[in-house]
C-alpha cells in the first residue's frame, strides 16, 4: 500500500509531563482493601500509581505538564492560539477545566475548551487540533491531558480502587512542514454503552443529594467484563483502520502506545497487531490508569529516553467511557 503524498499534517513539537509525588503501592492496597499484589498484578499489570495532593486539582496537573511542554519547544503562552484541554475529572462541574489553566497560564489572547471523551480524550484533541490547525483556525494549539481519578475512586471497591491513578501530558502541536506528524485516525463512539463506565451522580440525571452521598453514586463504577470485551475490540478495530487510512501494513510499525488501561487489553491489542513486545510502550506498571493522561505520559517517557528517531511509525490507541475509541498513526 502506498501512503499519501503531498499530505498537509499536524506534528507534535514537544511533550511535558506531570505526575504527583506521592506513590501508592499495592502493598499498601493490601492494607485498605481485601486484595493482593499478586491479585492486582495478573488482572491489571498496575504495581503502584500516583495520587495527588488534597490541595491538588486537575488544572494545577495539567499547567505543570503544559508549562514543560512550552519550555521544551522554546515557546511562551504569547506563541500558542488554543488550549484544547482533555478532562474526565475536572476541577468544577462548569467552567471547563482548560477555563481554569487558561487562568493559571495568564492565556488572556486565546481561547481554551475541554473535551471530553472518556480515556480516549487526548486522541479526540489531537483530531480536532488538526481541523484547526489545517483550516488556518489557529497556528499553534497547546493540548493537554489532565486528571485526578483517585479523588473519585472508591476505595472500598476492590475491583476499582486499583486502577485508577493521576496525572497530566501536554502537547505542542502545529502544521508539518515535512512529511512527519499525524499521517491518519479513525474515531468512533457507542452511546449505548455509557453506562460501561461513569459515575452515576453529580450531573443534571442525578443531582447532588444527602441520598445520592450516602449511596456514594459519586464515584466511578464500572462493569468490569464489558468493557474489557468492547475495549479489545475497538482498540484491535480502530488501529487496524488507522493503518489502512494511512496505507500502512502492521510490519511497518514500530512503536504502539495504547491506553493504559489493563495489561491484558494492551497485550490483546498487541497480539491482533502481531506486534512483538519490544514494540508495544508500556507504563500501567507505574502509573496505574491516568485516562486521558497514559497517552501522552507514555509518549513523553519514549521522547526523555531518546528511544525515537526520525521516520519512525507510531500508533496511539485508546478506549474510553462515553462509549468512545480512536487511533492515530503519527510519523516521528
Amino acid at each position: 500500500m502506498q501512503q499519501p503524498e503531498g499530505q498537509r499534517r499536524i506534528r507534535i513539537v514537544s511533550t511535558g509531563a506531570y505526575v504527583p509525588e506521592k506513590i501508592l503501592t499495592n502493598a499498601d492496597l493490601e492494607k485498605m482493601v481485601d486484595t493482593s499484589d499478586e491479585w492486582i498484578m495478573t488482572r491489571t499489570g498496575i504495581k503502584e500509581r500516583r495520587i495527588a495532593r488534597e490541595d491538588q486539582a486537575s488544572s494545577d496537573l495539567g499547567i505543570a505538564a503544559a508549562r514543560q511542554a512550552l519550555e521544551r519547544a522554546g515557546l511562551t503562552i504569547k506563541d500558542i492560539d488554543i488550549i484544547v484541554v482533555a478532562a474526565n475529572t475536572g476541577d468544577t462541574t462548569f467552567p471547563a477545566t482548560s477555563s481554569w489553566i487558561h487562568k493559571g497560564l495568564d492565556a488572556s489572547h486565546i481561547p481554551a475548551f475541554d473535551v471530553q471523551a472518556g480515556c480516549t480524550g487526548m486522541i479526540y484533541t489531537l483530531i480536532v487540533a488538526e481541523g484547526l490547525i489545517l483550516s488556518g483556525a489557529a497556528k499553534r494549539a497547546l493540548l493537554i491531558g489532565t486528571e485526578i481519578l483517585t479523588k473519585f475512586t472508591n476505595w472500598e471497591d476492590r475491583g476499582t480502587c486499583v486502577l485508577f491513578g493521576d496525572g497530566a501530558g501536554a502537547f505542542v502541536v502545529e502544521e508539518s512542514k515535512d512529511d512527519s506528524g499525524m499521517i491518519s485516525h479513525y474515531w468512533g463512539a457507542d452511546g449505548s454503552l455509557a453506562d460501561l463506565l461513569y459515575i452515576p451522580a453529580g450531573g443534571s440525571r442525578l443531582p447532588t443529594s444527602e441520598q445520592t452521598v450516602a449511596d456514594r453514586l459519586h464515584f466511578i463504577r464500572m462493569k468490569g467484563n464489558e468493557t474489557f470485551k468492547h475495549a479489545v475490540r475497538r482498540m484491535g478495530e480502530a488501529a487496524l483502520v488507522a493503518l489502512r487510512r494511512a496505507g500502512l501494513h502492521k510490519e511497518a510499525v514500530d512503536f504502539l502506545i495504547p491506553h493504559q488501561a489493563n495489561i491484558r487489553i494492551i497485550e490483546a491489542t498487541a497480539e491482533r497487531l502481531k506486534l512483538p513486545p519490544e514494540k508495544v510502550v508500556i507504563n500501567i506498571q507505574k502509573y496505574g490508569n491516568c485516562s486521558v493522561a497514559t497517552i501522552p505520559l507514555a509518549l513523553n517517557e519514549l521522547v526523555e529516553e531518546k528511544r525515537l528517531k526520525k521516520g519512525d511509525i507510531i500508533v496511539f490507541d485508546a478506549f474510553g467511557a462515553g462509549f468512545t475509541w480512536a487511533a492515530a498513526v503519527y510519523r516521528w
